[in-house]
């Protein structure tokens, strides 16, 4: 795969992804949509990196390692958040964590965090992706 299609298939998967995490909230499958929130930011940091780099991104599911190593300089609040919701992909994932989470996820704790997914969606592709 070329270094385009690279970029353009992590963008239009993070896209796909955000389409489904808004579903989700509508229907009201909280958990799981921030769950797919974490996939949206992962995926176009992940794009960041290798229109960076022109190489492919790091495996992990850490959005702040992830972040770090691209050409971003962060807050510490933006750094916290990529943090918070880096623990929305194992929280949902793992049965220990999940009733702890699934009480946590209320519709306004998921509304705050999907509306902070949003925020750094529209900054990462507005100010850090080249998507012409």
């Amino acid at each position: 795969m070329k270094q385009g299609e690279k970029l353009s298939y992590w963008i239009k998967s993070s896209d796909r992804d955000y389409q489904a995490m808004k579903h989700l909230f509508e229907k009201k499958h909280y958990t799981w949509s921030l769950f797919i929130g974490h996939s949206v930011l992962e995926k176009l940091l992940k794009a960041l990196y290798t229109q960076s780099y022109s190489v492919n991104p790091p495996f992990t599911h850490d959005l702040y390692r992830l972040a770090e190593q691209c050409p971003l300089e962060l807050t510490e609040e933006q750094k916290d958040d990529l943090d918070t919701i880096s623990t929305f992909n194992i929280q949902a994932r793992y049965d220990d964590y999940k009733m702890e989470f699934y009480n946590k996820c209320t519709k306004e704790f998921t509304k705050k965090w999907i509306n902070t997914i949003t925020e750094w969606r529209s900054w990462l592709r507005q100010h850090h992706l080249n998507l012409s």
